[in-house]
């Protein structure tokens, strides 16, 4: 009796020993849980919601333009927020008459950015018409609820080293459950 009790907590230990082996670098290596907090990602992203971050992909490849991402506030690394990328190195952004355009070598005269995962009556301000030029690890990043949002217009561009991942799946509430690609944008 007592060797079968001993045998039944070995294997207990062997368990968690093997199942915090798997966990611990998922967890803190490749993916992220995620809590929505605050409505500046509504309509796409709600309050409390609950979303997994793939830390992974950003070691290997750029942010790219659409992408939601988590990221450390720059003013507050404590804190963190969830923003679309809007912006990518080297690029100019100038938010004018509620529109966004975006400067780069491929378009050097700029063009309007248009974002199908936006209502389209929803424009963009800034709080000065000012030309943003970022540098070579910067991103601007925009809150989707464009009224209600802390975000690049507020803090300014967004360093690669405070990106934490981009946004790969929504795991509650169960009925909108969703897989997140990146955004494809006509230009």
């Amino acid at each position: 009796m007592l060797k079968s009790f001993f045998n039944y907590i070995f294997e207990l230990v062997k368990i968690v020993i093997i199942s915090l082996v798997i966990i611990i670098p998922i967890r803190y290596f490749l993916i992220q849980p995620f809590y929505v907090k605050g409505a500046s990602m509504e309509p796409n992203f709600y309050d409390e919601e609950y979303l997994i971050v793939d830390e992974i992909s950003y070691r290997f490849e750029a942010p790219q333009r659409g992408d939601v991402i988590v990221f450390r506030y720059p003013r507050d690394p404590q804190e963190f927020f969830i923003k679309r990328v809007i912006g990518l190195p080297g690029e100019k952004i100038q938010i004018k008459d509620g529109e966004i355009h975006i400067f780069n070598q491929e378009h050097p005269e700029g063009f309007a950015l248009h974002e199908s995962y936006l209502s389209p009556d929803v424009k963009t301000y800034s709080l000065t018409d000012d030309t943003v030029t970022l540098g070579s690890n910067q991103f601007y990043v925009l809150g989707d609820n464009r009224n209600a949002s802390k975000d690049s217009r507020y803090f300014g561009p967004v360093d690669k080293s405070f990106i934490i991942g981009k946004v790969l799946f929504r795991g509650w509430p169960f009925d909108r459950i969703n897989v997140f690609k990146t955004q494809v944008y006509n230009q």
